[in-house]
C-alpha cells in the first residue's frame, strides 16, 4: 500500500476513535456510493453524521480542510443522498469534516467542524 495510502487510512482510524470517545455511534466506516465514498457515517444522538476526514502529515500545503472543495462536496452530496435513500433513514442528518495532522509516530492534531454548510 502507498504511504499516503497507509497515512489516509491511519486517519480514519484516528478519527473513528476520536468520534466513538465522544459518543457517536460508528455505523459504517468506507461506505460506497459507485465511485464514491462516505469516510465515516455515525449516529450523534437522533442525527446521522456523514463524516469526511482529511488528514494530512503536515499543514506545509494548506489545511486539510481546503481538500474539500466544490467537486468533492458534489460527490459528498450525492453519496449521502444515496445512503439516506437506500438505508430509508428519514432523520435529520448533517455533515462534518475531521482533519488529522500529524503521523502515525507522534499524537496528531485533531480538529472536529461540525455542521459544515454543503
Amino acid at each position: 500500500m502507498a504511504a499516503h495510502n497507509e497515512l489516509g487510512k491511519w486517519g480514519e482510524e484516528v478519527a473513528a476513535a476520536y468520534l466513538a470517545e465522544k459518543g457517536y455511534v460508528i455505523l459504517h466506516r468506507d461506505w460506497k456510493s459507485g465511485h464514491r465514498d462516505l469516510d465515516i457515517v455515525a449516529r450523534d444522538g437522533r442525527q446521522i453524521v456523514f463524516v469526511e476526514v482529511k488528514t494530512r502529515r503536515s499543514n506545509y500545503f494548506g489545511e486539510p480542510l481546503e481538500a474539500v472543495d466544490y467537486r468533492k462536496q458534489m460527490n459528498l452530496r450525492r453519496a449521502m443522498d444515496h445512503y439516506l435513500k437506500f438505508y430509508r433513514i428519514n432523520e435529520e442528518a448533517r455533515f462534518d469534516i475531521v482533519s488529522v495532522v500529524g503521523t502515525m509516530e507522534a499524537e496528531p492534531q485533531i480538529e472536529h467542524i461540525v455542521d459544515v454548510p454543503l
